[in-house]
């Protein structure tokens, strides 16, 4: 299958909220707003996508300084597609875009957490979140 990787297409609010509804990310993200949606487009400074020609596939969306540390806040991957190598492929194209000594923080999703220790991070129980509202 040939999936293209792109950090140079700016999607709509309403292209990712349908990537979320097609993926697990769609149980946990406001996808009935729109409004926030722009604002996490926005306001990311690295995107990168997955397209199977014309549809998108996958997103990898993170908030970055480029050196020390890469926060990735989304990991989409349509069920369709899913089992495919990706979700791997966006990290590492996530990874290409960062500077050689800078880390991927993320916050898994309960149904990820076997996911990620077989693409290599690791396990830390420091987290902390502070909700909004």
């Amino acid at each position: 299958m040939d999936i293209a990787y792109r950090d140079d297409i700016r999607i709509s609010a309403e292209a990712a909220i349908d990537l979320c509804k097609r993926s697990t990310l769609g149980d946990r993200r406001p996808v009935d707003r729109p409004d926030i949606f722009e604002g996490m487009l926005t306001n990311s400074n690295l995107i990168v996508t997955a397209w199977h020609g014309e549809r998108l596939v996958g997103i990898s969306r993170s908030l970055t300084d480029f050196t020390y540390v890469a926060y990735l806040a989304d990991l989409a991957v349509d069920t369709e597609y899913q089992r495919l190598g990706i979700g791997t492929e966006l990290i590492h194209e996530t990874k290409r875009r960062l500077g050689r000594e800078c880390m991927i923080v993320l916050l898994a999703a309960p149904k990820a957490n076997e996911y990620y220790p077989k693409v290599g991070f690791e396990h830390n129980p420091r987290a902390w979140v502070l909700k909004g509202g």
